[in-house]
């Protein structure tokens, strides 16, 4: 095992109460499968997929022997006018299980290195489309109440998660859809949520305040995951296309963490049979291996932008490690293993067992609402009075000293286990959360 006596002052920690874990550290040393080892040398049951991203599981040699090799055959390469085989390849193989089939024409392929670079990579996009079809005044997006669209400021201007836009300026001309979360009428809602599809009517509001012809693009996650697993109402996702469509704006699904397979389809926009414009994604492209994130462009928006004279740069924008060859590499590897092991559908065949587990929870102390969706469950707890949070952190907390990695926001515990979760993972998940919610006052 690794050195545990380790200097903790000089990493500060993303997203973490730096302080208070510093004071009592939880060190994750190895993982294979389903499982992380502690530093203490504990077993630890993935339940988050390391962060909604290593959905074929920790330790897959088929990635790692395909980064070594593209280290040694290519370690870097530029894609500012240049070009290497390995981005053109993993292009092609994204492109053939693009979200909404071949009928939807989201093959084409821009590359990042995060969910929060493609978010931004997909906002400049739509701009840049609006203005060559001759509609340069779209400037103003519109995202949603608890949406989660990455760190960028264009992410946390179209997010609407409190604390991440607090203390940051904001873009200018970004509004907000209502949210979704509706526990007077929703809670418990098997499957989902039957009440709320005229939430989507905001957007005629936004509209009639703004302008059609102020709006580029309505950004949306299709399963909102950050802000505790809020799955659509029925109807909600295709109230929101026809009024994009009546209005000449783009629609974004940021599938960043319902990609590659979440919910039981290669992406959300397949589960819903909803077919957005632009399509973000990340995390499970490489398994979490290395980092990536891409586009999908439907090639109603590229070809827009494939105008001009040639040798002009038709979208001036890019980064250093755009398609980097040891990620793609990565990303090929993983697309191999989850086509050979079916992991793109075999959430389909769990949905409705993850479903029961999880709602078989609803009579733990403490828990309001439990949604689930595919492979993905929110647990969401009564807060304590003044404190909210501090009931998710102590459960957080609890899991991991009872071998459990959980996710919590807020008071809310958000679970995503690897893909290849069996029955038995689910039972030990969900009774190890049962005994610490018992456990926690």
């Amino acid at each position: 095992m690794p050195d545990t006596n380790l200097n903790l002052d000089h990493y500060w920690m993303p997203f973490t109460a730096n302080r208070q874990f510093k004071a009592a550290p939880r060190l994750l040393a190895g993982a294979e499968g389903m499982y992380y080892a502690s530093a203490d040398g504990r077993r630890i049951l993935d339940g988050t997929a390391g962060l909604w991203c290593v959905n074929a599981g920790h330790g897959r040699r088929e990635i790692a022997e395909a980064v070594s090799r593209q280290l040694l055959d290519l370690d870097y390469a530029p894609s500012f006018q240049m070009g290497h085989p390995v981005a053109f390849q993993f292009a092609e193989a994204l492109a053939a299980i693009a979200p909404g089939g071949p009928e939807a024409g989201l093959d084409r392929i821009f590359f990042a290195n995060s969910g929060s670079e493609a978010v931004d990579s997909a906002l400049k996009i739509a701009v840049a489309y609006q203005r060559a079809i001759g509609q340069g005044t779209r400037t103003r997006f519109i995202g949603r109440e608890r949406g989660y669209h990455g760190v960028g400021f264009g992410g946390i201007s179209v997010g609407g998660l409190v604390n991440n836009r607090r203390v940051f300026p904001l873009l200018n001309g970004a509004d907000h859809l209502r949210h979704t979360h509706d526990l007077g009428r929703n809670a418990f809602s098997r499957g989902l949520p039957e009440h709320g599809a005229e939430l989507a009517d905001d957007l005629e509001r936004l509209v009639a305040l703004h302008g059609a012809e102020t709006i580029a693009a309505v950004i949306v996650e299709p399963v909102a995951g950050s802000a505790g697993v809020l799955p659509p109402p029925k109807g909600y996702l295709e109230r929101l296309r026809a009024i994009c469509d009546r209005h000449g704006i783009l629609l974004i699904f940021d599938e960043v963490i319902t990609g590659f397979g979440r919910l039981g389809a290669p992406f959300a926009t397949d589960y819903f049979g909803v077919v957005p414009d632009l399509v973000t994604v990340a995390k499970g492209i490489t398994n979490g291996a290395l980092p990536m994130g891409a586009v999908f462009a439907s090639r109603k928006v590229h070809d827009a932008l494939m105008t001009g004279p040639e040798p002009q740069i038709e979208l001036f924008h890019g980064y250093t490690y755009s398609g980097h060859p040891v990620a793609c590499a990565a990303g090929l590897a993983t697309l191999g293993l989850y086509q050979d092991e079916g992991l793109l559908t075999r959430v389909a065949g769990l949905e409705a067992t993850w479903g029961q587990a999880l709602h078989a929870l609803a009579d733990a102390p403490h828990v309001i609402d439990v949604r689930a969706i595919g492979l993905m469950g929110g647990v969401e707890l009564a807060p304590r009075d003044g404190q909210p949070g501090a009931r998710g952190y102590d459960v957080l907390v609890a899991c991991f000293e009872a071998g459990l990695l959980v996710r919590v926001t807020g008071d809310i515990v958000a679970l995503s286990p690897p893909l290849i979760a069996d029955v038995g993972h689910i039972a030990e998940l969900t009774a190890t959360l049962r005994d610490v919610l018992i456990k926690v006052s």
